[in-house]
């Protein structure tokens, strides 16, 4: 019985100790971004300051904390990636990023109509904490995969991340529409701290499961070696070695120019996809189809993507991640059609089902196939780069799609503008030799 377990794990690259703690770390971290990030604060940040800000001062603000969050990492990230590989350290900052990240989401439980600023803070620290230990936990990919097991393993961390991030948000969405049937207040006549309870129960939830199931990781996987071969000694040393490290790599990138070329592409493509996910509820409810339909429908999403995430992964390994990734590029292109012509929530609930099916292979593939064509003992210098580049993927989209809507003063015609990202990876994707960057990789780790 046991024998043929471990072969079914195998399938999917998960008959190890050490991938299946690594991948349980986007069981973690997804319920992060789907219960806080997407769906519960954002409702419960309205709620707790429609007395005290306007429409438009809300909204701002919440932009700017995002904002101010994303360049952080965006700046932090290379530097800190080159210190975790000369260290040795990517469990140890991986973990500082959760404990930080864990601590702030639970924090929220605390947060009280009105207290916003308090709420926008700890929201800041969450969003630093997660985008920040993803960079740690990209970086050791190549070091928990075996040969042949990038595409399967990286893919079955996305589908076990949408699997564990539907889950909780099922049970959060259930406790906080049914409150009765988990015996929390309910009614009227209920205190702020009574009325505002299953929210911040959900957020509180979220922090939790994502500290419990990162325990596996820190305890399972082994840090990979320093790049350099010894640890430098003392932090003054740490910081200058890092330094003069991280500007050598980007002297040292034309040695690796397949592997950029590919990061290029990701970012155009990765662009048109967040804008897609960021814009479906706005867009949605421009077309008149409300939170009732488009909330359920995103909790569909992740269900969906649990088995098309693992079969891309499968597939990927047989006919290659690169021609893989451009189908599901078709598929986006087909999608952003189909979206124009949307006019009822029966059609937004199809298309969400259409998005489950490409969203987990493509990014799982695409940070397979980067690992892939990268030297794996700087694999935290690249990592950094690539997370670099996917905070700020999604500002020329939102732009351009603003900008349509401000030409044309319908929502309509900006979606279709999203196939030019589409079209535009797919083509830049196609150019990219995934053998010679493999083998530049290979070179690097050797000499």
């Amino acid at each position: 019985m046991g024998g043929r377990l471990n072969r079914w794990l195998a399938k999917f690259a998960l008959d190890r100790p050490e991938t299946r703690a690594w991948a349980m770390y986007d069981w973690a971290n997804s319920a992060l971004w789907l219960t806080v990030i997407t769906t519960v604060f954002p409702a419960y940040y309205k709620l707790i300051t429609t007395d005290v800000l306007d429409e438009a001062t809300r909204q701002l603000e919440f932009a700017r904390t995002t904002r101010n969050a994303l360049i952080l990492i965006a700046v932090l990230a290379p530097f800190l990636g080159t210190m975790a590989d000369l260290r040795a350290s990517k469990k140890r900052m991986l973990a500082l990023f959760v404990a930080g990240g864990v601590l702030a989401t639970g924090g929220l439980f605390f947060v009280m109509p009105g207290d916003w600023r308090l709420a926008l803070l700890l929201f800041g620290i969450a969003n630093v904490g997660v985008s920040g230990s993803v960079v740690f936990y990209d970086a050791l990919l190549p070091h928990v995969a075996r040969k042949g097991e990038l595409d399967r393993l990286s893919t079955s961390g996305f589908a076990l991340g949408y699997l564990g991030s539907g889950l909780l948000l099922a049970l959060n969405l259930l406790w906080i529409q049914k409150p009765e049937w988990f015996g929390l207040p309910h009614g009227d006549g209920l205190t702020p701290a009574e009325k505002t309870l299953p929210m911040r129960l959900a957020l509180l939830s979220a922090a939790v499961w994502w500290g419990v199931f990162t325990v596996p990781l820190l305890l399972r996987i082994k840090e990979p070696p320093p790049s350099g071969g010894e640890r430098p000694r003392g932090f003054a040393a740490t910081v200058s070695q890092s330094l003069r490290t991280l500007v050598g790599t980007f002297r040292e990138l034309r040695k690796f120019r397949h592997a950029v070329k590919m990061l290029i592409a990701f970012l155009v493509f990765n662009d048109g996809i967040t804008t897609l996910i960021r814009m479906a509820v706005l867009y949605a409810g421009a077309k008149g189809i409300g939170l009732e339909v488009t909330i359920p429908s995103i909790l569909v999403l992740q269900f969906v993507g649990v088995p098309f995430a693992i079969l891309f992964g499968h597939l990927g390994s047989r006919v290659g991640a690169k021609r893989m990734i451009v189908i599901g590029l078709v598929v986006y292109c087909f999608i952003s059609v189909l979206a124009y012509f949307m006019d009822t929530g029966w059609h937004f609930v199809v298309l969400a089902m259409l998005v489950g099916t490409v969203q987990g292979g493509v990014q799982g593939l695409s940070r397979s196939l980067f690992a892939s064509m990268i030297p794996s003992q700087k694999s935290g210098e690249f990592f950094a780069l690539f997370a670099v580049g996917e905070k700020f993927a999604g500002v020329a989209g939102p732009a351009i799609f603003a900008l349509i809507i401000q030409l044309t003063g319908d929502v309509q015609p900006a979606i279709l503008s999203l196939i030019a990202f589409f079209v535009v990876g797919a083509l830049l994707l196609v150019g990219v030799d995934v053998d010679a960057g493999r083998r530049d990789a290979r070179a690097a780790e050797s000499a």
